[in-house]
């Protein structure tokens, strides 16, 4: 399939780390490309506009030209399309990549542009970490439940104190492990990219409607929320996730009757993102703690109470586009930072 290609990417778009396709809005046809692209697909310029997409397509994938092109179109009259697509390359090697399609005017002629990045390794780790949530659930959970029955069993059939006692602490330990299922849960939500976006919501609402809940479980702490600036983010399950896991941090970590928690919703003044502050009356959070969510650290243990909560807060807001920022309050507590990428109110 030749074309004409009288539509042509700027010159600068070569310099891009992103690949860029130019399609044609009703054919579907490539008319550019850029190098970076070239690269991750391994074809020439010259040779992916004669290939089919079947042609550039895994086999064993469900993918056909009808739905590309059919997507292309949808693209083109003004319907952005956000998808995962598995290609071949020209060496044969299969990758996964993820394909942003939408409408362009260059020239005063309407196309369809095509980013496109390898999510490869992105998606190894996210079956990964979707292998080991099975693992849990369905094995350390069922193993998990057993113990805190025996541990109950135990406590109401023995009369001496040490040996309940001994009960007691196994059957909260079970109950920390079992904690843990919901933990990975999060994370491998937060791991598993989606092909959709969240819904826009004012950052205020959705924090409140995370807190609910959770007041409702700890009616004795207090939650102020401040909103200095009307900011607006992508909700998704990370991200309340990731409040989630602040606000209840602070609230169970701390030896004050009537935990005091104070959120704050801010413009970041250097950057323009959606700064919320949440902080605590906690104990400063260990060093070591705080060192293994750094992901240059190796071998560097932690605790559940509070470190796997550190771990599902870092992965859910860096999938929302943004990152955690943890720092020691004076005289007492921890300042817990997250700061995500801005959205306009829809």
């Amino acid at each position: 399939m030749t074309v004409n290609a009288s539509r042509t990417l700027p010159s600068y778009f070569d310099s891009l780390r992103v690949g860029v396709l130019l399609h044609h809005p009703e054919t579907g046809a490539v008319l550019d490309l850029n190098r970076r692209l070239e690269a991750m697909y391994g074809y020439s310029k010259s040779t992916l506009q004669e290939l089919s997409v079947e042609a550039y397509s895994a086999n064993t994938y469900s993918h056909t030209e009808e739905e590309m092109h059919a997507r292309i179109r949808e693209a083109a009259a003004g319907h952005p399309q956000s998808f995962r697509w598995r290609v071949k390359r020209g060496d044969g090697e299969l990758i996964w990549v993820k394909i942003h399609l939408s409408q362009i005017d260059l020239g005063g002629s309407r196309s369809v542009l095509g980013e496109v990045r390898n999510v490869s390794a992105y998606t190894a780790t996210s079956r990964r970490v979707n292998l080991l949530s099975r693992i849990i659930r369905h094995n350390l959970r069922n193993d998990v439940t057993v113990l805190e029955g025996y541990a109950e069993a135990i406590e109401a059939a023995i009369d001496d104190a040490a040996v309940e006692d001994y009960a007691r602490t196994v059957r909260s330990k079970a109950t920390d492990i079992g904690g843990l299922n919901e933990s990975v849960r999060e994370i491998e939500d937060a791991t598993i990219e989606s092909d959709g976006n969240g819904p826009i919501r004012r950052a205020s609402d959705t924090i409140s409607d995370v807190l609910a809940p959770i007041l409702a479980e700890y009616p004795h702490a207090t939650v102020d929320i401040e909103e200095r600036t009307e900011m607006w983010v992508e909700s998704k399950d990370a991200f309340e996730h990731a409040v989630g896991h602040a606000v209840e941090n602070a609230i169970v970590h701390t030896d004050d009757p009537e935990p005091p928690v104070q959120i704050t919703i801010d413009e970041s003044p250097n950057t323009g993102r959606c700064e919320i502050r949440i902080v605590d009356s906690c104990p400063t959070i260990p060093q070591m703690e705080l060192d293994a969510i750094d992901e240059m650290t190796e071998n560097t243990s932690t605790s559940h109470g509070s470190g796997v909560g550190l771990f599902v807060m870092k992965w859910c807001v860096e999938s929302l586009g943004g990152e955690l920022k943890i720092v020691r309050n004076r005289p007492r507590g921890n300042v817990v930072h997250f700061y995500l990428p801005p959205k306009e109110p829809p």
